[in-house]
């Protein structure tokens, strides 16, 4: 084709119009009887997904960001050779149109065209039409490929970019600071879990990719910015399944002078609203086929009240011993060390957390599961924080932010006591942080979000892996 003189790639269009404006403009085909005018005339552009020969007549698809609209071409009007030249357009090529709009006999929206130009040539075949891209390592691999071909690949991931953007629109709403902090940081703090290490060159020092915001979010409160949230990356070196990516979003705020109850309030004004601003409606399904309800109220249950449910409202009343009979006869695997607290976690993280399909708020959880959480006022074993559970998953956890710099330099201690990372580097505390909360913090609330769980929730999709644009994947060898 190049040695023939035809430009293979061409440039810049101007004066388009989308698939969806146009099918808009013309959604009511004409009264019967009526003839169409030929015009206006519209200019598109998209990718070629469908052709068909009648003739002297040509049908196809055309596909851009919003839509598909079918073409029609007739050989007598627009010329033998550009004609041919159509014909010899290969499924996947992206192309521009002009021409007017009418409905087929069938009531079809369509456009008629009256002049085109090949504006990007295809050099590879699309996947076959009626199949489509079925493997699912090819369609997380080649993620442009699994877009053009799969239209429900497109809605979800068009679905998501909606549902960040609407979380931004109701934290802004309320007064909320949205504010960036350091992805590499020299400490790898505000949860418990393996960092990704690097080493900076220029310091020469190791730098590990952030887990959490959380730190320097609380930071920004103890500054003076009562209402702060991030929307950002996270990464945790550790394991993939269909819940779990290295790298994941997640929104994270602080609000001064809050505390969980207003955590909760919040969370569940953010996925009220955002589900009604983006799928329109609180009845959901489930990964498995469940119906969920998202209306307001959502249930508040405490740990304690859960594990009663389960075991027996004499539960916490048992011997240790007794309760790690009890356990081990649900088949759960209990070892000899395991307090009451300890064995009850295992109970909840085993059996009962996969039972809370409607939105459930989890309260008054064991102090030692979130070192970062205050103290229950009437039982300094708990800590006043909630786990938003939907759909047997969680969702979000909010806490009553612990703002004693003493307690936290014990929990923190606690939490250390012979932990070192793969490589036997001791983990060392934040103690600038420590340093901030002994300048003093105000009673605050706060919450992290997973923006990936939260989408599959929203679209119904079942594996973390369909909701990211581009999923960590080991290289093919």
């Amino acid at each position: 084709m190049r040695a023939s003189g035809k430009n293979l790639y061409g440039h810049r269009v101007d004066g388009l119009t989308s698939i969806q404006e146009v099918r808009q403009a013309h959604a009511q085909p004409p009264a019967q009887g009526t003839p169409e005018a030929q015009e206006p005339i519209y200019r598109l552009a998209g990718r070629l997904m469908a052709r068909r020969i009648m003739g002297k007549s040509l049908f196809a698809n055309l596909m851009d960001a919003t839509g598909k609209i079918q073409l029609y071409l007739q050989r007598p009007e627009i010329g033998d050779e550009p004609y041919g030249e159509f014909k010899a357009l290969d499924l996947g090529d992206i192309l521009s149109v002009e021409g007017y709009p009418f409905h087929t006999r069938t009531g079809e929206l369509s456009l008629h065209v009256t002049r085109f130009e090949l504006l990007s040539k295809s050099l590879l075949p699309l996947p076959e039409k009626f199949h489509g891209l079925q493997d699912m390592e090819q369609r997380y691999r080649q993620r442009y490929l699994d877009m053009i071909v799969n239209e429900n690949t497109r809605r979800v991931l068009a679905l998501r970019s909606q549902i960040v953007r609407e979380c931004r629109q109701f934290l802004d709403a309320r007064g909320f600071m949205e504010v960036e902090t350091p992805i590499l940081q020299t400490l790898a703090g505000g949860a418990a879990a393996r960092p990704f290490k690097t080493h900076f060159n220029a310091l020469d020092i190791p730098m590990y990719l952030r887990i959490a915001p959380e730190l320097y979010l609380k930071r920004l409160i103890v500054g003076g910015f009562e209402k702060v949230y991030e929307i950002g990356r996270d990464f945790r070196n550790e394991g993939m399944d269909h819940k779990h990516n290295p790298e994941f979003t997640v929104l994270e705020l602080y609000q001064a002078y809050s505390d969980c109850r207003g955590m909760m309030e919040i969370m569940e004004s953010l996925i009220t609203t955002v589900a009604r601003n983006t799928i329109g409606t609180l009845q959901i399904q489930g990964e498995d086929g469940n119906a969920i309800d998202l209306s307001s109220p959502w249930r508040r249950v405490s740990f304690h009240e859960l594990l009663e449910e389960k075991m027996g409202a004499d539960w916490w009343g048992l011997p240790l011993e007794e309760q790690r009979r009890k356990a081990r006869d649900l088949g759960l695997e209990i070892t000899d060390d395991m307090d009451a607290f300890h064995v009850s976690h295992e109970i909840f993280d085993r059996l009962i957390e996969e039972t809370l399909i409607q939105p459930t708020f989890v309260t008054r959880l064991p102090a030692y599961l979130v070192p970062l959480a205050k103290r229950c006022p009437d039982n300094p074993e708990l800590v006043d924080v909630f786990e938003l559970e939907i759909d047997g998953r969680e969702m979000c956890p909010g806490y009553t932010e612990l703002n004693d710099p003493m307690d936290q330099r014990s929990r923190f201690n606690a939490q250390l006591i012979g932990r070192a990372d793969q490589e036997g580097e001791v983990e060392r505390i934040d103690e600038d942080f420590l340093t901030a909360l002994e300048y003093g913090m105000p009673p605050t609330g706060g919450l992290g979000l997973g923006i990936d769980r939260l989408v599959m929730l929203l679209t119904g999709s079942r594996s973390i892996r369909d909701v990211i644009l581009f999923p960590a994947m080991k290289p093919k060898a």
